[in-house]
């Protein structure tokens, strides 16, 4: 698809709402917060930080334009980091979901506290041009994957679908009756919060220059990769990684909280290996109380010193 095509084939609201309650995808693992194809806003020494972007339409090949997936990030009481996405977000039952399912299901609060340090966090991965960047101007009028959460999803939402009457749907994907973004973050109790953020007014992306526009189109990457399967890991190799996080399988670490997760787990054993599959009840969404968008870079960071 060229960009010429791009103009006659914008994707009709109601489809991007309908997209929004099915979609699930993936995405990359490795080294994240170092891939310089992906944007980051970047914040001041008070955790403040302000910069525009504009939400790229769906490139060629791809139905929508945007991926979503899950991933899991904690310390284990070895000491040691288990960062991996989750096979949820493909439909396949994840290690880490079905021991977070018992947890919370054991009647112990210590176990329930344990399943919100272990539940999975929710990105979402679009194309987006950094009109401006305050902080790194060098990266103004480029093309980026910008991963972003919850909260920045539900604003585009409310966009597309307004909850009064006078308020006319937008498409902040469209090229020519899009909106610009304003993402302003805060810091409140020591997590990043983008309550304030907001979309401009409807507006022509870069004027409705078509050179600019073929340009930016040309630029965008390919984020099906996020959604592909042969990116995850195995439920084997998931399931050894947080026995040896946890402490399951070498014993390194042994404390009576690990004792505890023991019996769990053999009370309800991880699945053996070879044993088919079978799609389990839908694990308890454990809410949080902040946004958690880049967590997983803060994690991979972590994980890395140690």
């Amino acid at each position: 698809m060229s960009f010429a095509s791009l103009k006659s084939n914008s994707m009709d609201i109601s489809k991007l709402v309908s997209a929004a309650n099915e979609v699930s995808g993936a995405t990359q693992q490795t080294n994240k917060y170092q891939d310089e194809r992906l944007w980051k806003p970047t914040v001041d020494e008070s955790g403040n930080g302000y910069a525009v972007i504009r939400f790229l339409p769906a490139a060629e090949g791809q139905d929508l334009p945007w991926v979503r997936y899950w991933d899991h990030g904690f310390k284990g009481p070895t000491g040691k980091w288990y960062i991996e996405k989750s096979l949820t977000s493909i439909g396949q039952n994840d290690p880490v979901g079905e021991l977070n399912s018992r947890l919370w299901n054991s009647g112990i609060e210590e176990d329930k506290e344990t399943a919100r340090r272990q539940k999975r966090r929710l990105h979402y991965v679009s194309n987006v041009l950094v009109v401006s960047d305050p902080s790194n101007p060098s990266n103004n009028g480029k093309v980026f994957m910008y991963q972003y959460g919850k909260k920045i999803f539900d604003k585009i939402m409310d966009l597309m679908q307004p909850e009064f009457p006078d308020e006319a749907p937008v498409n902040p994907f469209d090229h020519e009756s899009g909106a610009d973004f304003q993402l302003k973050i805060r810091n409140v109790a020591g997590y990043r919060n983008y309550d304030k953020s907001e979309f401009k007014a409807p507006s022509a992306l870069l004027e409705g220059d078509e050179t600019s526009l073929t340009t930016a189109y040309n630029s965008m990457h390919d984020i099906a990769e996020f959604a592909e399967p042969s990116t995850y890991k195995s439920y084997e190799e998931l399931k050894q990684k947080l026995e040896m996080v946890l402490g399951l399988s070498t014993g390194v670490g042994s404390t009576m909280k690990n004792e505890s997760l023991s019996e769990t787990a053999e009370a309800a054993p991880l699945r053996a290996v070879g044993e088919p599959t079978i799609v389990s009840a839908p694990t308890p969404e454990i809410q949080s109380t902040a946004d958690e968008e880049d967590t997983l870079s803060y994690f991979a960071k972590m994980a890395a010193e140690d």
